[in-house]
């Protein structure tokens, strides 16, 4: 049956733990859609602490797939019925916007990928809006960009959580 939840929050707030909590839950196999891209020290670390996390659940049950750029292609050439989790929507969308992709067609080829899968899938992503306004043009189009991805995708989902401080809170 086909589940769509959509997970919010800050830098640090347990949404990643809470996302992997929810897909533990269902039968494994289960894929983790990975978005980041190890370009220095810091987020190498970053990448190892998620997957040790992962790797410490169920041996084997977590297949990792890098997309860094073609979410949707890497959607749609996964089972449909298996469970997905991707993390995270802000980093796809800074890959996207750093690389001068079109983010429109983007986010609604993500979408169509989405309203394809027929297993559980959850999303990550970064509620960036609740800061300061930034001081230049490229942060300011991020933060009103992933405003706009995390209303679109918050709409097709069928459950939405917000973690803050490692507490989950129901939305939808």
């Amino acid at each position: 049956m086909r589940s769509l939840h959509f997970v919010l929050g800050g830098a640090r707030s347990g949404k990643s733990r809470h996302a992997e909590r929810l897909i533990e839950a269902t039968p494994a196999p289960w894929h983790y859609i990975a978005t980041a891209q190890a370009f220095d020290d810091e987020m190498r670390e970053r990448i190892a602490i998620h997957r040790a996390g992962r790797e410490g659940a169920v041996a084997g049950a977590w297949q990792t797939h890098d997309a860094p750029l073609d979410l949707p292609g890497v959607l749609e050439k996964l089972p449909a019925s298996e469970t997905v989790l991707v993390d995270c929507l802000t980093l796809w969308l800074s890959n996207l916007m750093l690389n001068d992709h079109e983010l429109k067609p983007a986010a609604e080829a993500l979408l169509s990928a989405l309203a394809a899968r027929e297993g559980t899938t959850v999303l990550v992503s970064n509620e960036v809006g609740f800061g300061i306004v930034p001081d230049n043009a490229l942060a300011r189009r991020f933060r009103d960009e992933a405003g706009f991805l995390n209303q679109k995708i918050a709409a097709a989902a069928d459950s939405v959580t917000l973690v803050v401080a490692g507490l989950p809170m129901k939305v939808k």
